[in-house]
């Protein structure tokens, strides 16, 4: 792995904009649990961090939950349909927009189960 995969994970976790926007950029030190950063900030560097870890399977409980929708769903399409698209990924979430791609975009390309509790 190397400085392509990481900035493609850092671009695929909306997270290029926010990097430049710290005070070190790439090398600055995220505070005690991520203190120096928002819930989204956090949720997403937390996905980038397993992302570029680049393993089989992914199991991913909700990481957009406090990312809005607009920005998730455009994770959710860069990461999981298109860096992760040769993974086992199994994402469990709340946001119906993730669905409505799914259902309508990119069935071939996904096996997917709709479960709703």
């Amino acid at each position: 792995m190397g400085p392509c995969r990481y900035s493609a994970v850092i671009e695929a976790c909306c997270l290029d904009v926010d990097v430049t926007s710290l005070v070190s950029g790439h090398s600055t030190l995220i505070g005690d649990r991520g203190a120096t950063l928002s819930g989204g900030q956090c949720q997403r560097v937390s996905l980038a961090r397993a992302v570029y870890s680049d393993r089989d399977v992914y199991l991913l409980d909700d990481p957009l939950a406090a990312v809005d929708p607009d920005v998730a769903l455009t994770v959710f399409r860069r990461v999981v349909l298109d860096l992760l698209a040769s993974k086992t990924v199994l994402l469990v979430t709340h946001q119906p927009q993730v669905t409505t791609v799914l259902s309508h975009e990119d069935q071939t390309r996904c096996d997917m189960t709709l479960g709703f509790v």
